[in-house]
């Protein structure tokens, strides 16, 4: 996957409006790789184009079965193949929108296929689809308490947009996010709790409790659960609490030990490792048996536990006596003890888990030790005071205390006998302790092209893009109204679930006929495959009042008087007239602040508005009426897709120089 400044074409806004005014959440969504792009006896489900040597079938799928409807939760696949031997084609990295059809014959549909098209790739603010497949989103943990959310693909006049800001209960620490990066769990210790942040929504769903001062938070690798670390002073709680993942409960506390704790564990989820920095000791936890196996003296001040796969070895590091203890992960005995000298601070494996990495904030160094081998083979020199570290497939980034630099160890030149390679670049012009108190959450955040990062500069509030082979960072985003201290990747885009097989999982806005825009970077192919989405249902008989609206089924221009008119139908089949409580809530799509009019009745059951809606884009609209109940709230909605008012100049050009 490329970066967002040399392929902007597979990034963009998020999924689209009613996915994110609904709130969807689908951890259990993803389909079964061997279900993929089955044989379907609906002609509309599978479409297939073959172009340059290369075939391209696409799916959408409603993961309940039966018709694809508005509300309903889909699966769209593209299956990318060699025409010639019919072989899948990995590593395609495709990009998709959909959006709703704007041209009725073949050869109009191709051409406004291209000219949407050039209009996404612009990323502007007036060029979004209804569902964009390709975005991904900075989320910035910030000083106060609060989080905000950041596009970095979309700025208008060099002012990045700020989605949305997630208010939280008090200052954040630490935080850790899901595999699929759909939650986010942000540690509260003023609250004694831990924070969820869906991240369909961007907003907090849940505030769990974690025991006293939580601080650290950790996933066990099966996503299954979460350990919270509680730095009470109370040495009686002092330990770690695990919280139930699907089921957001609290299942046991343990007392471990007192002062910090650092947490890791084995790759198969079957043991956790708790370091107790102020007991000087190392928790061995059973996690199916919810039992403390073990407790081991590791030392004076443990202050970080990694765990090695290719080893099977927990690593604990010592900062007053400056070692590294290694314990053989299947005895639980000692088979090894690295001496360097105090000073030493965390500790990470690379992903292979062949080189642990211990920063040295008194020599200002990185040590190197092979888990091949458990030997110290390098000690790196690096920029004042190291204090964070993480990794890409080619380099390890070591963030720096004082100094703004970077540096960057070359994973490839490691090994016994032989020199590293280090290089490095400025991320902003001021040194990370200038900016006071610190959280725990990294400050670098690796995109998932796994090759450039994110780095929080918190003096002067700006995060930096860095992409390797560069010699100094792209881009900042300045983080206005809040003060930036770390950073997470919120990722969108099409997944590679099985070999040639790229998709992700949504939920269709409304009833109607869309077309779903695909584009190959090489060999290049634009094309817009076509679904229907039909009706709930119970659209046209449900419950109690509903509202139709009339008008807002098409793409309408930017720069022509919007009027939102919607005709409200009682459970009897007639007009409601006199309602006196009706408004309009709108907002732009994804996240943006939601803003309310009153509408006012014209006659036979019909009421309108006029609308301001300042930029073009996917709107979502909410009729609403205390008087009609939550229910008719949340079931009367609809999308509006509004047009740049040059969009039809852009779109001829686009189309043009994509031919």
């Amino acid at each position: 996957m490329a970066t967002p400044h040399t392929r902007p074409a597979y990034l963009g806004m998020a999924l689209g409006g009613a996915l994110i005014a609904l709130g969807v959440a689908y951890e259990s969504l993803w389909c079964d790789p061997r279900e993929l792009l089955q044989a379907s006896a609906d002609p509309l489900a599978l479409h297939r184009l073959s172009r340059d040597g290369v075939t391209v079938e696409f799916e959408a799928r409603p993961l309940a079965g039966g018709a694809l409807q508005e509300g309903s939760i889909a699966s769209i696949r593209f299956k990318v193949s060699d025409q010639a031997s019919g072989q899948p084609l990995s590593g395609m990295a495709p990009g998709a929108w959909i959006d709703p059809t704007q041209a009725s014959t073949e050869g109009d549909r191709e051409h406004s296929c291209k000219a949407r098209v050039a209009l996404f790739l612009k990323s502007s603010i007036g060029a979004r689809p209804l569902l964009d497949l390709n975005s991904y989103f900075l989320l910035m943990l910030n000083q106060d308490a609060s989080l905000t959310v950041i596009d970095p693909t979309v700025s208008v006049g060099g002012v990045t947009s700020t989605l949305a800001r997630i208010e939280l209960p008090g200052r954040p620490m630490d935080w850790v996010a899901t595999g699929d990066e759909k939650q986010v769990f942000v540690s509260i210790p003023e609250r004694g709790k831990v924070s969820v942040i869906d991240t369909e929504t961007f907003s907090r769903v849940a505030d769990l409790d974690a025991g006293e001062q939580p601080l650290r938070v950790a996933l066990q690798p099966d996503q299954h659960r979460l350990w919270v670390g509680n730095d009470s002073s109370d040495p009686a709680r002092g330990g770690v609490t695990v919280i139930d993942v699907p089921g957001r409960n609290t299942l046991k506390t343990f007392n471990t030990g007192s002062g910090h704790h650092e947490i890791a564990f084995s790759a198969d989820s079957h043991f956790a490792y708790v370091s107790n920095r102020a007991s000087g000791t190392l928790s061995v936890i059973d996690i199916p048996q919810m039992r403390l196996a073990k407790t081991l003296q590791v030392g004076p001040q443990p202050l970080s536990v990694s765990y090695s796969a290719l080893s099977q070895a927990v690593y604990v590091v010592d900062g007053e006596e400056g070692s590294v203890r290694v314990f053989d992960a299947r005895s639980q005995q000692l088979r090894h003890t690295v001496q360097a000298g105090p000073g030493l601070g965390p500790m990470r494996f690379s992903h292979d888990g062949r080189y642990g990495m211990v920063l040295d904030s008194l020599a200002n160094q990185v040590l190197v030790i092979d888990a091949s081998s458990d030997k110290l083979i390098h000690h790196i020199p690096v920029a004042a005071q190291p204090y964070q570290l993480t990794f890409t497939h080619n380099y390890a980034y070591v963030r720096s205390l004082a100094s703004p630099k970077v540096s960057m160890i070359n994973l490839a030149s490691l090994g016994e006998g032989r020199t590293p390679i280090i290089q490095g670049f400025e991320a902003g012009p001021a040194a990370p302790r200038q900016a006071g108190e610190l959280p725990l959450a990294q400050g670098m955040a690796v995109s998932r092209d796994d090759n450039s990062v994110f780095v929080v500069n918190p003096v002067d509030n700006t995060t930096y893009f860095y992409t390797e082979g560069m010699n100094a960072p792209m881009s900042g985003y300045n983080n206005r109204g809040h003060q930036a201290r770390a950073a997470l990747i919120v990722d969108r885009s099409l997944r590679e679930l099985a070999p040639g097989v790229y998709g992700s999982t949504v939920k269709m806005p409304a009833a109607g006929k869309f077309d779903v825009a695909f584009l190959l970077k090489q060999p290049p192919i634009i094309h817009c495959f076509s679904t229907e989405v039909a009706e709930a249902p119970d659209a046209g008989t449900r419950k109690g009042a509903h509202a139709e609206f009339i008008g807002l089924d098409r793409p309408l221009s930017q720069d022509r008087a919007i009027t939102a008119r919607v005709r409200i139908i009682g459970d009897d089949g007639q007009p409601r007239l006199g309602l006196s409580d009706l408004s309009l809530r709108y907002f732009q799509a994804p996240a943006s602040m939601p803003r309310n009019l009153q509408l006012q009745e014209v006659g036979d059951g019909i009421y309108q508005t006029a609308l301001s809606l300042p930029e073009a884009g996917a709107w979502q609209l909410h009729v609403q009426s205390p008087s009609l109940g939550r229910r008719f709230a949340e079931e009367n909605y609809t999308s509006l897709r509004v047009m740049p008012a040059a969009a039809s100049n852009a779109s001829q050009t686009g189309a043009r120089n994509l031919r």
